[in-house]
């Protein structure tokens, strides 16, 4: 037989010394209380000052490389300028420079104009032989990517053609034209078409398969592809190719006109040579880089503007 014992009720556990009970119907004046009674005050927040060092700072991380690299390259020069006494040093160069600037404008005959002439007349050369290359070489990149036929008919040729040096194009130039212009002009164009027809080419070929499906589904003209679908897309590839050929046709028209003579700043460096005026030949090694940098960030300005893929 089980017997059930009766279980002894737990005993009550006493509230701790430091608890506090509330009963309920005083928890709303507790809150109350706890409400209205008064904190401690906040410190404010000092206002943020404007970093004044902030711009100055950024400013010379952009221009302090800059500076150290020309700085290096005066120091390498000036020694070297004192190892060899017949090159003239960052001095000397600088107060021919200072007589050379004064007047860059004078003309005292044919072959005797100022540093400006000379500039001016290589510039036209360049853009009359750079424009040509363009008209052509820009038209024959997208025929020869956008079919495949004139490509293997035309690529051969441009292998074979491409790696010939620009200056034995001159001679060329001169048994045709009869002219040193027209053949300095003519070097310009043949040196400067490769990198347009390349790279337009590629770019042409590089342009997605499905927009050209879709342009057949509508029934587009050839015309409306070229300009509607491939010319947005290759137009990265063609400045890309334009900037090169610029780059190539300031190289190539100094030594073309070292041998055509004339105006022109490659004839000018050669005059100064039989002149035997070494400072006037370092101030053109300086101008033609400024001239050709300058050309190169235009043109790199020019691609950036149209940059279809970042818009």
């Amino acid at each position: 037989m089980n017997v059930v014992l009766p279980m002894k009720p737990a005993p009550e556990q006493p509230p701790a010394a430091d608890a506090v009970l509330i009963e309920p119907k005083n928890a709303d004046a507790a809150t109350a209380a706890l409400a209205a009674a008064p904190r401690p005050p906040v410190a404010a927040a000092a206002p943020a000052r404007p970093d004044l060092l902030a711009p100055l700072g950024a400013f010379l991380n952009a221009v302090m490389p800059a500076l150290l690299g020309l700085a290096l390259l005066l120091t390498l020069w000036a020694a070297v300028a004192q190892m060899n006494p017949q090159l003239p040093g960052p001095l000397k160069t600088w107060e021919a420079a200072v007589e050379v600037f004064a007047d860059p404008f004078y003309r005292n005959g044919p072959n005797d104009q100022g540093i400006g002439w000379n500039v001016l007349s290589s510039l036209q050369r360049v853009g009359i032989g750079f424009g040509l290359a363009a008209l052509v070489g820009i038209p024959a990149g997208f025929i020869l990517g956008r079919f495949r036929f004139a490509n293997a008919m035309l690529q051969p040729v441009i292998a074979l053609l491409r790696p010939v040096s620009p200056l034995a194009w001159l001679p060329i130039g001169l048994l045709v034209f009869k002219k040193a212009d027209p053949a300095a002009t003519w070097t310009i164009f043949i040196c400067s078409i490769w990198p347009m027809i390349l790279n337009t080419a590629q770019g042409v070929q590089r342009v997605p398969q499905d927009y050209l499906n879709v342009a057949r589904v509508l029934n587009l003209s050839e015309f409306k592809i070229v300009t509607r679908i491939l010319f947005p897309a290759v137009l990265p590839y063609m400045l890309t190719g334009i900037r090169l050929s610029i780059g190539t046709a300031w190289l190539v028209i100094v030594a073309a006109e070292m041998l055509t003579g004339g105006v022109g700043i490659g004839f000018w460096v050669w005059d100064e040579w039989n002149n035997l005026k070494v400072e006037s030949i370092v101030i053109a090694i300086f101008v033609i880089g400024v001239v050709g940098l300058l050309l190169e960030n235009a043109l790199l300005l020019l691609a950036r503007r149209f940059q279809y893929d970042a818009k």
